[in-house]
C-alpha cells in the first residue's frame, strides 16, 4: 500500500484527515483541478446529485448502485466471450475482475488526497492538470454514453424477438416496425429516470436491476433443465485469435469505474466504500461465471452475442428471461448517464435556482441523441467489444494506474506495488490495441 514516507516520515497511509499542505492543496489548485473562487453553483450541483454527510446514502444503498453499475448488459455477453476465447480463457475473468476492483481502490486512495476531488475528471485534474481533466473525461463520457447506447440495442433486439412483426404507422407511406420501434418506445419508458438527480433515490431502481441479473442466469438454467434444451453445445479448449475480443468483453463486464467516484462521494461513511466494491466485484464475478458456464455449455460456438437470442421461442423461461433483461436497461441507463448529464449541466447552465426545466430539456435531448445513434449503429456484440477493449481498459485499467502513481510518486509505493502497477498498464495496453483492431475489423465488416 503506498505510504506517506515523504510527508510525514512515517509510514502510515495517507487519508482525509491528513494535513498535508505541501501535498493536497498546492497539487489541486497550482494544476488548475479545482479553483478556490469557482461558482457556488458547481458545488450545488453535485451536492443535487452526491448527498451530503447526513442525508448520503447508506453502504447498502451504494453497494446495490455498484452491484447495478457493475452487472447487466455484461452478463448477456459473457457466454459469446467465452465462445471467442474458449473454456481456458474462463480463468482470465477473475484475474479481470481482481485488477478492476483493485483499479477501483486506487480511484478511492486518489480521491482521499483532497475533499474537493468529487468525480473522476477531478482524480484526472489532481495528477495532470487541465490536460489530465480533459483526458479522463473523453473517456470516462465516451464509455458511459456508448454503454448507455447498447442498452438502447439490447432492449430493441429482444422486444423484437418477443413480440415479432410488430409495427406503427405514423402517417401515409411512414411505418416504424421491429428493432427501430421498440428502441424508440423503450427510449420513452427510461426518460424518467433521467431526471432523477439524487443517487439514494435511484438505489431503490437498482435494486431492481440487481435481483433481475439474478433472475436471469436461473431463467437461463431452467430453459436448460426443464424446457429441453440441455447442454449440447460442443466448445473449444482454446481459441487465440479469439482471445482480444474475450478480453474486451470481460473487462466490459466491469467498467463501473466511470461511476465509482461518484458512488463514493454519495455515501454517509465513505472510509466503507472499499468493502461495498470487494463485495459488489465478488458477488458479479459469482454471476458472470455461472451465466459463461451455462450459455455456453448449452450453445457452444452458436451462442449469439445475446444469449436470451437463443433461448427457444414460446417457452415460459424464455419470455421470463427476456421480461428480465428489458429491466435491467431500464434499472442501469440513468446510472450511467447521471455523470455525463451533471458534467454537462456544469459547464453550460448557469447559476439559479431556476435550474429544474434547463435540467430536464438537457437530459432529454441527451436520451434523444443516444436513440439516434442506437438506431444506426445496430450491432450489440460489435460495439460493447470495442466499448470494452477501448474505453473500459482505458478508464477501469489503464487511467487509475497512471493518475494514482503520478499523484502518489514512485517513492511514496512500495516496489512490489510499483511493479504491480506497471504490470498491469503493459498487459492493459495490449489487451486494448489487440481488442480495439478485433471489433473495429468485426464492425466494418458488418456495415
Amino acid at each position: 500500500m503506498c505510504t506517506d514516507k515523504l510527508a510525514n516520515g512515517g509510514t502510515t497511509p495517507h487519508s482525509p484527515s491528513d494535513d498535508s499542505p505541501d501535498f493536497e492543496q498546492p497539487l489541486l489548485y497550482a494544476h488548475g483541478g479545482l479553483q478556490a473562487g469557482k461558482d457556488s453553483a458547481a458545488v450545488h450541483d453535485h451536492e443535487a446529485q452526491c448527498s451530503p454527510e447526513d442525508r448520503g446514502a447508506t453502504s447498502l444503498r451504494t453497494c446495490f448502485n455498484g452491484l447495478n453499475a457493475l452487472s447487466g448488459v455484461g452478463l448477456l455477453s459473457i457466454p459469446y466471450a467465452l465462445a471467442e476465447g474458449g473454456w481456458l480463457s474462463l480463468v482470465l475473468l477473475p484475474v479481470v475482475a481482481a485488477v478492476c476492483c483493485y483499479m477501483g481502490q486506487l480511484l478511492q486512495r486518489c480521491m482521499s488526497t483532497s475533499p474537493a476531488t468529487r468525480g473522476y475528471p477531478d482524480i484526472g485534474a489532481l495528477a495532470f492538470g487541465r490536460k489530465g481533466r480533459f483526458a479522463v473525461s473523453l473517456f470516462m463520457y465516451a464509455e458511459l454514453y456508448l454503454v448507455a447506447i447498447g442498452f438502447l440495442i439490447l432492449e430493441g433486439d429482444n422486444l423484437d424477438k418477443l413480440f415479432p412483426g410488430t409495427s406503427l404507422s405514423l402517417g401515409p407511406g411512414i411505418v416504424v416496425s421491429g428493432k427501430h420501434l421498440f428502441i424508440v418506445l423503450v427510449s420513452v419508458v427510461i426518460l424518467p429516470t433521467m431526471w432523477l438527480r439524487n443517487l439514494s433515490v435511484l438505489a431503490y431502481i437498482s435494486a431492481s436491476g440487481v435481483v433481475a441479473s439474478v433472475v436471469l442466469v436461473f431463467c437461463v438454467l431452467w430453459a436448460a433443465l426443464v424446457d429441453g434444451v440441455g447442454f449440447q453445445g460442443k466448445g473449444r479448449m482454446l481459441n487465440v485469435s479469439g482471445l482480444p475480443t474475450a478480453l474486451g468483453l470481460y473487462t466490459f463486464c466491469y467498467c463501473g469505474h466511470a461511476v465509482f467516484p461518484t458512488l463514493c462521494n454519495s455515501m454517509k461513511e465513505k472510509d466503507k466504500f472499499s468493502k461495498v466494491l470487494v463485495i459488489c466485484f465478488v458477488a458479479c464475478t459469482l454471476n458472470y461465471g455461472s451465466m459463461a458456464i451455462l450459455g455456453y455449455l448449452m450453445y457452444g460456438d452458436d451462442v449469439e452475442s445475446q444469449v436470451t437470442l437463443n433461448l427457444p421461442v414460446g417457452k415460459l423461461s424464455s419470455k421470463l428471461a427476456i421480461y428480465t433483461t428489458l429491466i435491467n436497461p431500464f434499472s442501469k441507463y440513468a446510472l450511467m448517464l447521471t455523470p455525463v448529464a451533471t458534467a454537462i449541466e456544469e459547464k453550460l447552465l448557469a447559476a439559479g435556482n431556476k435550474r429544474s426545466v434547463k435540467n430536464m430539456l438537457l437530459r432529454t435531448f441527451i436520451v434523444v441523441s443516444t436513440v439516434v445513434i442506437a438506431l444506426t449503429v445496430p450491432f450489440f456484440g460489435d460495439l460493447m467489444a470495442f466499448v470494452g477493449s477501448l474505453l473500459s481498459v482505458m478508464v477501469s485499467m489503464l487511467l487509475p494506474c497512471v493518475c494514482y502513481l503520478w499523484i502518489f510518486g514512485t517513492a511514496r509505493c512500495s516496489r512490489a506495488e510499483v511493479a504491480l502497477i506497471g504490470m498491469i498498464i503493459v498487459l492493459g495496453s495490449l489487451v486494448a490495441a489487440g481488442g480495439t483492431y478485433s471489433s473495429l475489423q468485426k464492425i466494418i465488416h458488418e456495415f
